[in-house]
């Protein structure tokens, strides 16, 4: 009896839906989950940088305008965009984790919108989804998107059991996770929690396959995770030529200027596109984006 077709690998991505580094960290990953398209399981688990129990700062005044030159200092080294003001520190990760999981029921492409629009709130708008209100009403007009039934999901039992567990497994870092390669201002070495557990760092990605499999840890240049991939399976991953600028804003719906850089070709911005400006530089919106987007809803005044 023949052996079966060797099992796909499995990417894990380890993040937040509001944790600066994810987001400057986008660009390679929309890059790296093109070039795997259809061949691995990505799997995103939601590490909860904001967890409940973390102990409120005694003066959230200061601390939002500390967070705010942390956020503006990673995006030097990012270039993503940020917001020009940040209305405070997020409470909790945990609404935005639910709803994010939630949309994973209604399909891996809202999935990904709902993720984008949850990051968009803080690192564009300032204003970072941190109920179940602010979440659900930072994906609203996603198209595609089935609103009741991401409200109800976000609640369902099942939901914040699977976010739990996606807590839980990011606090079981792999060995190689406490001592990555340098070469990074965000190395990624797992850390200890206020609480006294260990995280991954956010991001990390994991990669799994019958052969092994490798860490990658922290703010990292898309070779390094193209390297983890083919080591585990030689081949992979492609190198798709990336489409027009037109093409890409239809695909992705909102595109940062790194992000276009390396998912697009062509002179950019398309003619069509709808320019979001922020503190980091702009943020350019498909048409159909634009017209729910939050940063341009009637009575929303614009980021700067």
């Amino acid at each position: 009896m023949s052996a079966g077709p060797p099992a796909p690998l499995e990417v894990v991505e380890y993040t937040d839906p509001l944790c600066p580094w994810a987001w400057g960290s986008e660009p390679v990953f929309r890059r790296l989950r093109g070039a795997l398209d259809g061949q691995v399981r990505w799997r995103r688990t939601y590490g909860v940088l904001f967890d409940h129990d973390d102990d409120p700062a005694p003066d959230p005044a200061a601390e939002t305008a500390w967070y705010a030159r942390y956020v503006a200092g990673i995006a030097a080294h990012t270039g993503a965009p940020r917001a020009a003001a940040l209305t405070r520190v997020a409470a909790s990760s945990w609404p935005a984790s639910q709803v994010a999981k939630a949309a994973e029921r209604q399909g891996a492409e809202i999935a990904d919108r709902v993720l984008r629009r949850l990051r968009e709130s803080v690192f564009v708008l300032g204003d970072p989804a941190d109920t179940v209100a602010r979440a659900l009403d930072a994906a609203r007009g996603v198209p595609g998107l089935d609103a009741d039934r991401l409200a109800a999901d976000a609640v369902a039992d099942e939901v914040v059991a699977a976010v739990r567990a996606d807590r839980a497994e990011a606090r079981a870092p792999l060995p190689e996770a406490f001592a990555p390669p340098g070469g990074s201002p965000h190395p990624g070495a797992a850390k200890e929690t206020p609480d006294g557990e260990l995280r991954y760092a956010l991001p990390t990605l994991v990669v799994r396959g019958a052969a092994g499999h490798r860490v990658v840890a922290g703010w990292r240049p898309y070779e390094q995770y193209a390297a983890a991939v083919a080591e585990l399976s030689p081949g992979l991953p492609c190198a798709p030529v990336p489409p027009a600028p037109d093409e890409a804003l239809a695909r992705h719906r909102s595109l940062t200027g790194p992000e276009s850089a390396v998912l697009a070709r062509g002179v950019w911005p398309p003619p069509h596109a709808v320019r979001v400006d922020t503190a980091g530089g702009p943020l350019w919106l498909h048409p159909a984006e634009a017209a729910t987007h939050p940063a341009l809803r009637p009575g929303v005044s614009p980021p700067h």
